[in-house]
Parts: structure tokens; C-alpha cells; sequence
């Protein structure tokens, strides 16, 4: 096969390592240039005393993607990952109820349906219509949109698509929709927590985003032996096999650009490397403000500042000398003022202080990721991007969500339980993904934001491409797949076919 152009790929999150795989794949000559130790991005990993924590995303959500994702590589996903599916799901806590205080969620309809109806009497033809119309939903923004580049043709704005957007609920709310479809608040927070992945409130969400509920319901939730890193670790192999060069600790200062032509990177040391194109899986803020001269932003500071972002988070990895059984795989707490809390996350920034917030024990799958005989958890909780916080202000937040726990688990000696901890905030974030404000995950779904989201391709700058959250289609690992798809489709000239296609 004839080499391709030489290509640089800057960050080493999902859609990075997405993106490299497939263009290795078809003959480019890739390198991989990451800023931190290990690879991966936001899926980080961390070991410490015999426990192993994924660091970042640790939900494992639309199977489908990924498989489709590995076809495409001419791969099975099965010889690489061992997918375990859970039951329950996940388990929800109700704060401060005393007649529902804690429910699991089955992701499957028959075992779930029981549990509905007590919440909400004559509930099941509803919920099954409203599921059914999701799945719908689903399939048509997978194949007339998700796997899109929005304007790279001209049938974008045929009469066709705009109808099948309209039947999308772009303008609805969620909030509005599912006030629309049910009356009881426990169901309805059940289904606007999806939207935590999504970085946004169920009050300025668009309804499209109901699909997420499908995906919960229908599809599942699972977990690869291992933990998440295991993905990482499999495209990181894939890689390799196809070619791609990785370098480590290698941060880039600047983005090389002659004629208004990419034409390679400069790290911190000074070094330049030199490539045809250059892709950017970095945050994307920082890709355009700080890698890039004001005069080839296409994104400038201006832009940034009007941006709504997605909540930074306060995070715990915790090691237990223990086993904790009233806790399963995943587990949600409810805040009692649900409203409150996304005002104090979007509307008014400040440490929320009846938070919701999210217990991983992935020890409750795989038991090999802790000491025999031991949890681990990983807790985070929701927090507003940009706050500064003060040692005393940390320390303070941390008892407080301490306390939330002994009360909400029924476990007044827990600290005495925990034999390892490490924090992470808003500024591990800065420092470590480059994030714009120590969001965790980027820009939020909001409406604009799902619609005008950021091109994958400079408009300024010749060759210079963009995979990742940031970009089409937005946040979430598998839609970071989709992003390196959609990216390769631009680089190789391919012009939207089904999303089916083979490389």
C-alpha cells in the first residue's frame, strides 16, 4: 500500500485513540502525541495499595457504537473486551424518602414495570409508548444525523432531514416533555439523570435527548472485565498493530502553521515535529486559544465566554477495608430539591448543598480490582465549572458529602472504613486535560450547543481537524467514536453514507 500523509494527533482521550486506529487502519502515518504519562485521556487510570480505580467515564452505554465501532476496524469486539451486563443497572437513593428511599433499576422492562406502577398507578402502556417512540427516536438521529458531518452535503437541509429533525423534539425541553408523559417525580428524575452524562439541566436540555432513556431502558448498561481502562488498553493495542506511534509526556506548545496550512506541532521542549495534518483531541478551548495564533482561532476567547458549560466534579476514589453490600455497581443519590440543585450548578455557581451525586463500586463485577475481601468506590459529585476553592472550602465540602453518605447508606463509622482516599477537583482537571475552567466533561448539551456544536475542521486553518467532546457529536465515549468516524470521513473524503459503511 502506498503511505499516506503523515498525520499528528494531539491527546490521546477516546476519540483520539479512535480516530488514530481508523486512519492508521487505511494506510496514514500516524502519531499519537500526549501530554500526561499514561494514554487515554479522561480515562485515566489509578493504583494505589492493591486498588484499582478508573479515574474518568465509568459507565459503559451503547453497545451498539462500539460494536460498530470494531467492524469497522475489521475486529470483534468480544476477542478484546469482556463485557459483563449488569442487574440491576443501577440502584437509586432517594434523599430524605421515607416511602420510596431506595429502588434498582433492571434495564429490563418486565422486572421494571412492577416497580413503575407503584410509583405511578396505570403507569406501563404510557412508559411502554414512550420507549417504544424513543427507540424510534434513536435509530433515526443514529442515521440521519449522529453519524453526519454537519455540512459537508448538500442534502443536509433537504426537505427530508429537516422533517426528521422537527420529529426529534429540538425545541421541547426535556423537562417539558416528560412533564408532559408522567406525574410522578421519582420516575422523572429516573429518566432526566441520563442528562448528567450530557453535562446539562433537564430545563434547557432539548427533548431529542429522551433517546438516552432508550439506551437505558432497552439496551443496558455494562461493564468490561477490568474496568474502563480496558478500552483504552484495546485501542492503544489495535494501534499498534495498524502502526500508530504513541509519545508520552510530550505537551504541546503550539500548533504549526505556514500559508494558513497545519504543518506540524512544537512541544514544550522546543522540539518540531512535522505532518500533512494535524488533529487535535486536546480541549478543544485550548486547542483554540492557546495552541493556535488570535489570527487562526476560529474559536476565540470571545467565543468561550458565552459558552455553558457542562459541571466541573468533586471526586473521591476510595479504598475500603471492607465490603459494602448496600451499595451495587452503579448507584444514584437524589437530592430532595432537584430544581435547586441544577440551579446551583448552571444558574447560580456554588458548591451544591443538597447535591446529587454518584457511587461506582465496580468491585460488586469484577472483585479483582480491590484486595480480597475489599470495595472500592468511586464518588463524584456534580460542581459548577470556574469556582476557586480554598483548602478549608475543599476540606469542608468533603465532610459534608462524608456526612451525606453516612446518613443516605446507613454507615455512621464509614470514614473508619477507608484505608485509602484521594481527591480530585476542578483544578486536577485544569491541570491535567487542559479543561476550559475545570469543566469534567466540556461544553453542556444545550440546545445551540447541539445544533451550532463546533465543526471538527478549522475554518481558518488548512488540514487542522478536531475529534473528541468538544466537537460533533458532543460528550459521552462512545459519541467520541462516532467523532473519530466522522473525523476520518472528513480526512479520507468520504461524504456521509450510511453509518454501516465499511473503511
Amino acid at each position: 500500500m502506498k503511505k499516506k500523509e503523515k498525520i499528528i494527533i494531539i491527546g490521546s482521550g477516546i476519540g483520539g485513540l479512535g480516530a488514530a486506529a481508523l486512519l492508521s487502519k487505511t494506510g496514514y502515518q500516524v502519531t499519537v502525541i500526549e501530554k500526561n504519562e499514561k494514554l487515554g485521556g479522561r480515562a485515566n487510570i489509578l493504583k494505589a495499595n492493591g486498588y484499582t480505580f478508573d479515574m474518568g467515564p465509568s459507565w459503559y452505554l451503547m453497545p451498539d457504537v462500539f460494536e460498530h465501532y470494531f467492524k469497522l476496524l475489521e475486529e470483534d469486539i468480544s476477542d478484546h473486551l469482556d463485557l459483563i451486563k449488569l442487574s440491576p443497572s443501577y440502584r437509586v437513593f432517594f434523599s430524605n424518602d421515607k416511602e420510596v428511599p431506595v429502588l434498582d433499576i433492571h434495564s429490563d422492562l418486565e422486572k421494571d414495570l412492577p416497580l413503575f406502577e407503584q410509583l405511578e398507578p396505570g403507569i406501563t402502556l404510557k412508559l411502554r409508548e414512550y420507549l417504544k417512540r424513543s427507540g424510534e427516536q434513536y435509530e433515526m438521529a443514529k442515521h440521519y444525523f449522529m453519524y453526519r458531518n454537519i455540512g459537508i452535503s448538500a442534502d443536509f437541509l433537504s426537505l427530508k432531514l429537516i422533517k426528521k429533525g422537527i420529529q426529534l423534539n429540538p425545541i421541547q425541553t426535556m423537562q417539558s416533555y416528560l412533564n408532559k408523559w408522567f406525574e410522578s417525580d421519582r420516575i422523572k428524575k429516573i429518566l432526566e439523570y441520563t442528562l448528567v452524562f450530557l453535562g446539562s439541566d433537564p430545563a434547557k436540555t432539548p427533548a431529542l435527548y429522551n433517546i438516552m432513556n432508550f439506551i437505558d431502558f432497552d439496551m443496558g448498561v455494562y461493564f468490561p472485565k477490568g474496568g474502563i481502562y480496558e478500552i483504552i488498553e484495546t485501542l492503544v493495542k489495535i494501534n499498534k498493530k495498524h502502526g500508530t506511534q504513541f509519545r508520552t509526556e510530550a505537551p504541546v506548545k503550539k500548533i504549526l502553521v505556514e500559508n494558513k496550512k497545519a504543518v506540524g506541532v512544537q512541544l514544550e521542549n522546543g522540539e518540531e515535529l512535522k505532518a500533512d495534518i494535524v488533529i487535535s483531541n486536546a480541549d478543544l478551548w485550548f486547542t483554540e486559544t492557546k495552541l493556535l495564533e488570535k489570527k487562526y482561532q476560529t474559536y476565540p476567547e470571545r467565543y468561550w465566554e458565552k459558552t455553558v458549560l457542562s459541571p466541573s466534579a468533586f471526586i473521591m476514589y476510595l479504598g475500603l477495608d471492607r465490603k459494602l453490600d448496600i451499595l451495587s455497581h452503579h448507584n444514584l443519590r437524589f437530592g430532595e430539591d432537584w430544581k435547586q440543585n441544577f440551579k446551583e450548578l448552571f444558574d447560580a455557581p456554588q458548591l451544591p448543598n443538597d447535591p446529587s451525586y454518584y457511587i461506582c463500586k465496580p468491585t460488586e463485577t469484577d472483585p479483582s480490582l480491590a484486595p480480597e475481601g475489599k470495595d472500592n468506590l468511586f464518588v463524584l459529585v456534580p460542581i459548577p465549572p470556574g469556582l476557586t476553592l480554598s483548602e478549608a472550602e475543599m476540606g469542608s465540602y468533603r465532610e459534608r458529602i462524608y456526612g451525606l453518605m453516612k446518613k443516605d447508606l446507613d454507615l455512621p463509622d464509614l470514614e473508619d472504613y477507608v484505608v485509602y482516599e484521594r481527591s480530585y477537583w476542578s483544578d486536577d482537571f485544569k491541570r491535567d486535560y487542559n479543561a476550559y475552567k475545570g469543566t469534567a466533561l466540556g461544553l453542556a448539551h444545550t440546545l445551540k450547543q447541539t445544533l451550532l456544536r463546533p465543526s471538527n475542521k478549522s475554518k481558518k486553518v488548512k488540514n487542522l481537524y478536531y475529534v473528541g467532546a468538544g466537537t460533533s457529536p458532543g460528550i459521552g465515549m462512545p459519541i467520541c467514536l462516532i467523532s473519530a468516524q466522522l473525523v476520518y470521513k472528513r480526512i479520507a473524503g468520504i461524504k456521509n453514507p450510511h453509518p454501516l459503511e465499511s473503511l
